[in-house]
């Protein structure tokens, strides 16, 4: 199968608790990584920080995030990996033919995500329409931004070199 997208990397790992304070304590204080922003969103009922490892298009991020209200969906804090990010390099191109191939998206499509980026979930659990799925991980495509899908791009001529 001829895929017309290519998935480049990871772009982020999702951690969720009730209290992003406890989750801060070892990622921040404890592992060091550097809060950058932080997103709201009542309609996807989280509060987050959103912190980083690495820099540049290595950076991968870690959110950390707790719900606004725990008896609401959805509940970001019910899975403690609650999704894992993958940087893609034509994300229309991906979402279409993941689609037409039985992959199960979450509702909302392609929508600008806490960062900046373009995102949609593929669904973590398949059904009779769509028999593909995450099989109970939630999984974001992000759209990668040129200099991101160029870094890896150099990176992969790099790596197909001859060694000399």
């Amino acid at each position: 199968m001829q895929r017309p997208f290519k998935v480049l990397g990871i772009q982020q790992i999702a951690i969720g608790g009730p209290d992003k304070q406890r989750l801060r304590r070892l990622w921040v204080d404890m592992l060091g990584l550097e809060v950058t922003g932080n997103f709201v969103s009542e309609r996807e009922n989280v509060d987050e920080d959103i912190c980083a490892i690495g820099s540049g298009v290595t950076r991968v991020e870690v959110d950390l995030m707790q719900p606004i209200d725990p008896d609401k969906k959805p509940a970001v804090h019910a899975t403690p990996l609650n999704h894992v990010g993958l940087w893609i390099d034509d994300l229309p191109a991906a979402v279409a033919w993941l689609s037409e191939h039985g992959v199960r998206f979450a509702p909302g499509g392609i929508r600008a995500g806490a960062a900046g980026f373009d995102i949609c979930f593929l669904h973590p659990k398949a059904n009779d329409e769509f028999p593909i799925a995450g099989e109970g991980v939630l999984v974001e495509l992000v759209q990668a931004p040129p200099a991101v899908v160029d870094a890896f791009a150099a990176f992969a001529q790099q790596s197909d070199a001859p060694a000399g």
